[in-house]
């Protein structure tokens, strides 16, 4: 299955030059998507040198997979996050996030990025959901949004039970056309930017990193990569999901521009684009603890809510993307235990936290102190406002160990893999994670994550190895899609007929 967003499909295509050779710089930036071009950028219009490392292309992880919308609000809550931290602290989260989407309008100015002002609008369609919309309401009144209730929804999107919420002077873009942009940007302001270059070695003390092809040594570290590479201990703090994103081509009525999140069981985030001189509906939604759920099942589901509440049509484009989010609510930035800088814990609202976080990083890398940037360090622990969430993350990752090495679990016959088929298989008296490609190609590699050693699961809507316990993600060959695993699973060529 073809699984390139919509974003990538309808944006110019990126191609900088691999690492070659050994590079010494001020500050080396890993991770080339929102949160670490735009970090890349302020530190180098600030007269720092700055290279730039992306394991694949510009914005290929979750930046060009997401929904691109803005917002000062949060996915989870702002109301959750409020009873969590206080009104101050959700007053400092609307603010910085409002004053992140203004960034993001004044470089989108300068070039083709898709970006508009529009309305974000949120109501429920069924009665669990019904209470959530009224406290989200009181919450983003008091922490000084632009908000007001109303009682009905642009056609086709499905009718409201109760009241929507609108948030007005919200925006949306490209985010794949804007990292593009954001990244000429950087490269005119002297950021030097490799593609196809993943990290395959990090040396915090001696602030070296090296790729297949060549080093760089770097005063400071900027991990922009979600979850940081390597060990880190946020990452026993963030529950790993994803969710799944379609785009179908409009050919009904156009709800027009704006952000609409429709709450309940069947419930979407939805928008529309115009691009190529076509419009499309996008729909996103189905998110999913990594490693755990179907994953074509969630898609299903998503490409049936749509037919439902939008009709029937041909889907163009399908999707997923992955999320990190935090044990108390709040994102993670700035230096952490390792002496790296990082920027993590998004949630699903990672286009505007990751430009409060560029900003955060790349002041404190500058020797200012953004009172921000101490409420949510990175090297915090709270262990009241998060105590559920690392608990029931811990759980949870605990629990696969044990299902996984002391559940006995039937290990296939390599023999019996047909075309197509993935599975923990047994062979030369050991057990792989094994697919058979549908031309019959055999790929075996060790099911043990390299990160902390648990086992790996199929994902059969992208052809992955996915982890359970903290996102790891491997190609079928072994090599790593996504951190925090640095290492590939190693791989074993087996005799087809064994």
């Amino acid at each position: 299955m073809d699984t390139t967003s919509v974003w990538r499909a309808t944006a110019p295509g990126t191609a900088y030059a691999a690492l070659q050779g050994d590079l010494a710089t001020d500050v080396l930036v890993i991770g080339g998507g929102i949160t670490g071009v735009t970090t890349a950028l302020l530190l180098a219009r600030q007269g720092r040198s700055v290279v730039l490392l992306e394991a694949r292309q510009l914005g290929s992880g979750s930046t060009a997979n997401s929904t691109g919308n803005l917002y000062v609000t949060l996915a989870d809550g702002l109301s959750t996050m409020a009873q969590r931290w206080g009104e101050d602290a959700a007053r400092q989260v609307v603010e910085q996030r409002r004053e992140a989407i203004a960034f993001i309008e004044r470089l989108a100015a300068h070039g083709d990025t898709g970006f508009r002002r529009c309305a974000h609008l949120t109501w429920a369609i069924d009665e669990q959901q019904r209470e959530q919309v009224a406290r989200e309401f009181h919450a983003l009144s008091k922490a000084g949004a632009s908000v007001r209730l109303d009682s009905s929804v642009p056609a086709p999107l499905p009718a409201p039970l109760g009241d929507v919420l609108v948030l007005q002077d919200q925006a949306q873009f490209q985010p794949q056309a804007y990292v593009n942009h954001v990244a000429q940007l950087a490269v005119q302001a002297g950021v030097r930017i490799h593609e196809q270059s993943c990290v395959v070695e990090l040396d915090h003390k001696a602030r070296r990193v090296a790729t297949a092809n060549g080093s760089v040594r770097a005063q400071e570290i900027v991990l922009a990569t979600h979850s940081p590479k390597g060990f880190h201990l946020v990452q026993a703090e963030m529950p790993v999901h994803r969710e799944y994103g379609i785009a179908r081509p409009l050919t009904g009525a156009d709800p027009g521009p704006g952000t609409f999140w429709i709450r309940g069981a069947e419930g979407l985030s939805v928008r529309t684009l115009e691009a190529g001189g076509s419009r499309y509906l996008v729909c996103i939604g189905q998110e999913h603890k990594v490693g755990i759920h179907n994953a074509r099942a969630s898609l299903m589901v998503v490409e049936a809510a749509a037919g439902k509440h939008f009709g029937p049509g041909p889907t163009s484009h399908r999707w997923s993307a992955q999320n990190y989010r935090s044990a108390d609510g709040l994102p993670y930035v700035g230096r952490d235990a390792s002496g790296c800088f990082v920027a993590t814990g998004f949630a699903t609202d990672g286009l505007t936290w990751g430009t409060v976080c560029a900003t955060v990083v790349s002041e404190q890398i500058m020797g200012r102190s953004p009172p921000f940037g101490e409420l949510c360090k990175a090297s915090r622990f709270s262990p009241v406002k998060g105590a559920k969430g690392m608990i029931e993350e811990n759980v949870t990752t605990v629990k696969q160990l044990v299902k996984d090495y002391l559940t006995h679990r039937q290990a296939q016959h390599l023999a019996s893999l047909a075309p197509g088929d993935s599975a923990h298989v047994e062979a030369e008296g050991e057990t792989f994670a094994a697919w058979r490609s549908p031309d019959g190609e055999l790929f075996a590699v060790s099911p043990v994550c390299t990160h902390l050693g648990c086992k790996v699961h199929w994902n059969s809507v992208e052809t992955s190895w996915d982890c359970p316990c903290h996102g790891s993600r491997f190609r079928v060959d072994g090599t790593v899609i996504e951190g925090p695993a640095i290492a590939p699973l190693r791989r074993k060529h087996l005799d087809v007929g064994s």
